[in-house]
């Protein structure tokens, strides 16, 4: 696992665009895994920046949403389905018809996870997974719990979930759902790439508890000490709690040619 330190969040949304746009560039048509929540807005925005000036073209690139509420309609403002489009395709310029979510207004929805693990699949598996973290170490809607070995399934929210994502329902903690659909850890482990972004005060417990903590199933991000190419941006604030920062901070300052930005192996 590689962690980064960076002076902001803004830093840290730069950071992962740029890591994003070399895969792109080697792989026009890479497929990336898409994360909601607040943690990534900002890696999409340096992107979508990165997309207006010519820098990226992701034209051909696709994309597969980690999660979905069950039982709201994808043009609901709330669904994940109309966030994606919002934030990540129109602005990124991705093709529509090449950017999923996992359908949770279907009436058998344990044949939706299965489909939606088979399109994965048929798309060739994920290059780069984009993550962000919950309070609680969630990834996806993977709560505290869940299997290492878990594929694309519903799950119950947990209440700390819940009453983070209110904000995004007028504060209205009734209206938000009690189940989604979720791809498994498992599902995220098997991504090529995985790239975790977090920034505030209120993901540092977390952060520590995933990459310096014990492999726990009660720490979801801890799943990610288990993949060969992990790479972790964080800012000063969300990375407060960290006992090796020092070190993190020495490793991003003598790192060979090839692990930075744009060279080969950047992620």
């Amino acid at each position: 696992m590689e962690i980064f330190i960076l002076p902001d969040a803004a830093a840290v949304g730069v950071a992962a665009a740029a890591r994003i746009a070399a895969v792109v560039a080697r792989q026009p048509e890479a497929v990336l895994g898409l994360s909601t929540g607040s943690s990534p807005l900002g890696t999409y925005e340096a992107l979508a920046e990165l997309v207006r000036r010519g820098e990226v073209d992701l034209s051909r690139a696709s994309g597969f949403a980690l999660d979905e509420y069950v039982g709201i309609a994808p043009d609901s403002p709330q669904s994940y389905a109309a966030t994606i489009a919002h934030d990540v395709t129109e602005p990124l310029g991705l093709d529509p018809a090449r950017v999923h979510v996992p359908p949770g207004s279907a009436e058998d929805l344990e044949a939706a996870c299965e489909g939606y693990e088979q399109a994965i699949r048929a798309a060739g598996g994920v290059d780069v997974q984009i993550l962000g973290i919950g309070a609680n170490g969630h990834i996806g809607f993977n709560e505290p719990t869940s299997s290492f070995a878990s594929r694309t399934r519903i799950k119950t929210l947990a209440p700390r979930t819940r009453e983070d994502n209110a904000r995004f329902f007028g504060g209205d903690l009734d209206a938000v759902p009690l189940h989604c659909i979720t791809q498994g850890l498992g599902t995220i482990l098997d991504a090529k790439r995985l790239l975790l972004v977090a920034q505030g005060e209120a993901k540092a417990d977390a952060i520590a508890k995933s990459v310096e903590g014990p492999l726990s199933a009660m720490v979801p991000g801890s799943a990610l000490q288990l993949h060969p190419h992990a790479t972790v941006l964080l800012d000063e604030a969300a990375a407060s709690r960290l006992t090796l920062s020092d070190y993190y901070r020495f490793t991003a300052d003598h790192l060979p040619p090839w692990q930075r930005v744009g060279g080969p192996s950047v992620l």
